[in-house]
């Protein structure tokens, strides 16, 4: 009762802000069923991180998450779902999400790519991605990366109970667009833990004081895609999947689940 009264009472403050279905909040139990998946998922990007390179194909990054994945008694919820036919996300440059693995596609100095990983253990998800820099990067690209990076951790330090998503969706909008960035408006991060994608659904762009309250116990990704130039995309009509910048542009993309706690949030895979 006293949870309900202070929603209730937060709801008056923010007449524009959605009340949280009950059901997306997670007992304790659950939570930590959550935090063991996102530790694995972590230590998966890990091992990417320590293999990728010059040379390496995204083939090569695949084969590596589905071999990890399986000795860490997880399983990798990208394979199948929808129809998606890889274990993970690799997205090179101008691809802003969803890159499909590819033995013959070998990563070259100059480029940036987002590995983007989900690992089910247990029946509870972990979801993150990293931006990794390939060879000689340009300064354009390196600050691309940079600033986005700085758009998901002010995104973080402002995601506690009785805000709203809007509250760190202006934040992120506010970063990208004062370096000359664009932020990509259809896609976003999602609840997560029970299942791949749960309410709410997280955009990254917003006004203070709307969208969705925050409420202990919510557990979501913030995943912000920025872009060098426009904030327009598409979809490849072949495979359905690789989404990419209307300009050509680069994109690049940092992505961390975490849970709303009583005081702020903890940062669950990354």
């Amino acid at each position: 009762m006293a949870f309900d009264e202070k929603i209730a009472h937060t709801l008056l403050q923010y007449p524009h802000a959605e009340e949280p279905p009950r059901e997306i909040i997670k007992t304790p139990a659950q939570i930590e069923g959550i935090r063991k998946a996102g530790e694995i998922n972590t230590m998966i990007l890990d091992a990417v991180a320590d293999m990728i390179g010059e040379g390496v194909s995204t083939g090569e990054i695949d084969r590596l998450v589905a071999e990890r994945t399986a000795e860490l008694g997880g399983t990798c919820a990208c394979l199948g779902y929808q129809g998606y036919p890889k274990h993970v996300c690799t997205s090179i440059d101008e691809v802003v999400c969803h890159g499909i693995p590819d033995n013959s596609r070998f990563l070259q100095s100059g480029e940036i790519v987002n590995v983007d990983c989900t690992t089910i253990v247990d029946g509870y998800y972990g979801d993150a991605s990293r931006m990794f820099l390939i060879g000689d990067v340009s300064e354009e690209k390196k600050k691309l990366v940079a600033v986005t990076k700085e758009c998901l951790d002010e995104a973080v330090s402002i995601a506690k109970p009785w805000t709203t998503l809007g509250d760190f969706g202006y934040a992120i909008n506010k970063r990208a667009k004062d370096n000359g960035y664009s932020v990509v408006v259809e896609i976003g991060g999602h609840g997560v833990g029970l299942d791949f994608h749960e309410e709410p659904w997280v955009p990254h762009i917003g006004d203070p004081g709307t969208g969705m309250l925050l409420v202990p116990g919510m557990t979501l990704t913030i995943e912000p895609m920025i872009n060098m130039g426009t904030s327009e995309v598409f979809c490849d009509k072949e495979d359905g999947w690789t989404i990419y910048t209307e300009d050509g542009k680069p994109s690049a993309q940092w992505e961390y689940t975490l849970v709303i706690t009583e005081s702020g949030n903890e940062i669950l895979s990354r």
